[in-house]
């Protein structure tokens, strides 16, 4: 039987793992670190499976495809695919999930616990010299609060927001959660709406998919109920929290810091107002890698891999 031909269109957005030869095993595999809109057509070929993270598979790719069977998108999200248009010529396509629930949590986790504990005022404190001209042992410039008995909110009670909750609960915190869908329920966490979950929470943790409800979903209107105490996280999507208004709110104290691993665009532009921000120290910033452990990304590959082997089996 001949073998199938197998394409990965971006490589590099994955990075180096250490099973990425799995898929020679499947099949003949062919590789591209990156892909432009122009070589899309060129670099599938005639392959018999394609894996994309971003590059767009849209009705003009199919079209010039004709020997394409499967998509295998190495992420969860498939708004890179014309699922609409693969359905109607009979083109399967097949995404991943959790897989990165871990990192994601832990990074979640790891800002928290920088803004929090105002770890970089206390870092550049100690690395400028400042300390070692102290006349006393500690430095109190900042005053930082314990997690223990805080509030926690999270917003998208999936996979990752309910390891980001165990995680915070270990710290002694109380978890809340806000549904975005409207329809999820769980007995562990009380549920609540979201102006009440904002106006009560000392961390809100956002773990939730972009779409039509969560788009814009906290603005300044939104940023100006928390309280001035407050730290914001989104791991989820960029766009869920409108960029300005974030800034707007740091800038005049409406909160107190922000994580931010993921934007409206990316990777982020110049004039991103997130850069131009008065008080930079308050923010910590990630270039969306909450997802991308070693562990995830090697975990990511491996259910890739399953995906295909579960099509040939068909």
């Amino acid at each position: 039987m001949q073998k199938i031909k197998i394409v990965f269109l971006d490589t590099q957005t994955v990075g180096e793992v250490p099973n990425m030869g799995l898929f020679n095993s499947l099949g003949e595999f062919i590789s591209y670190p990156l892909t432009l809109p122009q070589d899309r057509v060129k670099n599938i070929g005639n392959a018999d499976v394609v894996i994309t993270n971003k590059v767009m598979i849209d009705r003009e790719v199919m079209d010039a495809c004709p020997n394409l069977k499967l998509i295998c998108i190495a992420a969860t999200g498939i708004n890179n695919i014309d699922t609409e248009y693969a359905k109607a010529k009979g083109i399967a396509f097949k995404n991943v999930v959790d897989y990165s629930t871990e990192s994601v949590a832990q990074l979640t986790i790891a800002m928290i616990l920088h803004l929090v504990s105002k770890l970089g005022y206390f870092d550049t404190y100690v690395k400028s010299g400042t300390y070692t001209k102290s006349p006393m042992f500690t430095h109190l410039g900042r005053n930082f609060f314990e997690l223990k008995g805080k509030r926690a909110g999270i917003i998208g009670l999936g996979n990752i927001g309910k390891r980001v909750a165990q995680l915070l609960e270990a710290f002694g915190m109380q978890v809340a959660y806000y549904s975005t869908s409207g329809n999820n329920t769980h007995n562990t966490y009380p549920r609540e709406e979201l102006d009440n979950l904002l106006r009560t929470s000392d961390i809100i943790s956002i773990h939730a998919p972009l779409n039509d409800r969560t788009r814009n979903l906290i603005d300044i209107s939104k940023l100006k109920i928390m309280k001035p105490s407050a730290i914001l996280i989104n791991v989820g999507r960029g766009g869920i929290v409108n960029e300005a208004d974030l800034v707007q709110a740091i800038n005049h104290e409406y909160i107190a810091g922000a994580g931010v691993d993921v934007f409206e665009q990316e990777p982020m532009l110049d004039s991103n107002p997130l850069l131009q921000a008065d008080f930079p120290e308050k923010f910590i910033f990630t270039p969306h890698i909450a997802w991308a452990s070693i562990e995830a990304r090697t975990l990511l590959i491996e259910k890739i891999g399953e995906n295909i082997k579960q099509f040939l089996k068909q």
